[in-house]
């Protein structure tokens, strides 16, 4: 389906502080133990953290039952079940135990130790911690940890400071030219700038510190039609914007150039998501309306017969987001089929596995941004799907709804977090395919979700104009690992 019916096109759509900081090499480590040792201190005392009595919601779920059994055939025998048990170490005390041991010898966690731990100590239950006037589609934590950024339909785009554990507000940026909402920001990697996407020929560039407001235009469209980037990143150097656009194109900005340098025709349909395999910003993701996700290297990107050195088939309808595991091997993506799906980027679908992509997606005949998704959605299985695992239980409809990967740092990435059209947010076992969590707290559409880097801690945000914080309760603890839970810890 295209865009130019799609979620963030039309408005009668109608559905249910200032100064620049450098971490060290060992500002994650620090920051994660800091953070670890405060909420294990609170759960060793018995009290709930500060603020409790703006807690709006619990969860108590340890596992919820699905009526959809994953299958984890093609990953038990897959290396990357290898590299996340190995990212843990087995605890041979009970929790607690541990935790009381090293505080009274003043002594540290391994690094494993601690994914182990947090891995048992998930989030549970939500803090409110901000309320805006219409609907949030994008909330993101800064890759420090040190800044949120919260863009809404308000077209105001509002940076926080993330400091104990609360948002404080230090910089509000009126968003220009904007049609329907802000659809898409990105921060760039050197901590300086923010961009902003909307139905626009423009991506607009604004500073995020300093006394001084540079608020720039970017042109990346010069043909007369409407136009959208959906969904935009900096590359890692900082030097050039990535964009997907409702034309099929994918576009390169050149920051030192001041132009667009590469249109390229990539998909038959609109351009939904896109994101870079790893830190070199070489090889590049776009995810498409046509349920296709192909891979590129930005290297040999040329405007004449572009051709993707891979693809990804699987999905049965349109691609909503993607999420790179940023070691140059993994990437997930949301789709309208209601599921996520798991790549692998040495394992390419056949071209029949494409077709049956394309045939799949050409028979869906109903519209999400209002409709249910018929009940045999969730069995139509695709002839020549390359994906290594699909996880189901949320709902993608309504708009865009985006998942990621949790943080290397605090839980070694065993877990993929979602939003989901009924307001939930929900978090899945990457491995067994499990929802080990189902967040309740929101009223409507929960369409971006952000897990803090370096804290053990969820932030959501939601068409109801709500921010909620997610975080780990004392009263929730249970030193029992779940069934399957041990081999890890």
């Amino acid at each position: 389906m295209s865009h130019t019916q799609s979620e963030e096109n039309s408005a009668d759509v109608s559905c249910s502080e200032d100064s620049e900081t450098e971490a060290s090499s060992d500002s994650g480590e620090d920051l994660q133990q800091s953070s670890f040792i405060h909420m294990i201190l609170r759960l060793l005392s018995g009290r709930r953290p500060s603020g409790q009595e703006e807690v709006m919601a619990r969860a108590r779920e340890r596992i919820v039952t699905s009526k959809f059994q994953p299958d984890t055939t093609l990953i038990d025998a897959h290396d990357i079940k290898t590299e996340v048990i190995s990212s843990f170490r087995r605890l041979q005390v009970p929790v607690i135990d541990k935790v009381v041991k090293r505080q009274v010898a003043r002594a540290g966690f391994h690094p494993k130790e601690l994914v182990g731990i947090h891995s048992r100590l998930l989030p549970s239950s939500s803090q409110l911690l901000t309320e805006l006037p219409q609907r949030v589609f994008c909330g993101t934590f800064s890759e420090d940890g040190r800044v949120f950024v919260c863009a809404s339909q308000d077209a105001v785009v509002r940076l926080f400071e993330w400091r104990n554990d609360s948002l404080h507000l230090f910089r509000t940026i009126h968003a220009r030219d904007v049609g329907w909402s802000i659809l898409d920001t990105a921060y760039s990697p050197d901590g300086n700038y923010l961009i902003y996407s909307s139905w626009s020929d423009y991506v607009h560039l604004s500073n995020i510190h300093g006394n001084h407001d540079i608020h720039k235009a970017l042109e990346f469209n010069a043909l007369n039609h409407s136009f959208c980037i959906f969904s935009l990143m900096f590359s890692q150097d900082s030097k050039e914007i990535l964009g997907g656009a409702n034309d099929g194109c994918l576009y390169v900005y050149d920051l030192e150039k001041d132009k667009r340098i590469v249109r390229i025709e990539a998909h038959e349909e609109d351009v939904n998501a896109v994101n870079f395999a790893d830190a070199s910003s070489y090889i590049v993701y776009s995810g498409s309306d046509d349920g296709l996700i192909h891979v590129w290297d930005r290297r040999m990107l040329r405007e004449e017969r572009p051709v993707p050195v891979g693809t990804f088939a699987g999905h049965s309808h349109g691609i909503t987001y993607i999420d790179s595991k940023r070691d140059g091997r993994y990437l997930i993506s949301n789709s309208k089929d209601q599921s996520i799906k798991l790549w692998d980027l040495r394992r390419f679908s056949s071209s029949d596995g494409v077709e049956a992509t394309k045939r799949a997606v050409a028979r869906q005949h109903w519209d999400y941004r209002w409709q249910q998704a018929p009940r045999n959605v969730h069995t139509r299985q695709i002839s020549g799907d390359a994906s290594i695992m699909t996880y189901r239980g949320h709902q993608v409809l309504n708009t865009l709804i985006r998942c990621r990967f949790s943080p290397s740092v605090t839980t070694a990435q065993q877990f993929i977090v979602s939003g989901c059209s009924s307001g939930s947010v929900f978090i899945y076992d990457l491995l067994t395919g499990q929802v080990v969590k189902r967040l309740r707290g929101h009223e409507q559409c929960v369409r971006d979700v952000s897990w803090h880097p370096f804290e053990n801690e969820i932030v959501s945000v939601s068409w109801d104009g709500s921010v909620l914080r997610w975080f780990y309760d004392a009263d929730d603890y249970n030193d029992t690992a779940s069934e399957g839970e041990e081999q890890f810890l």
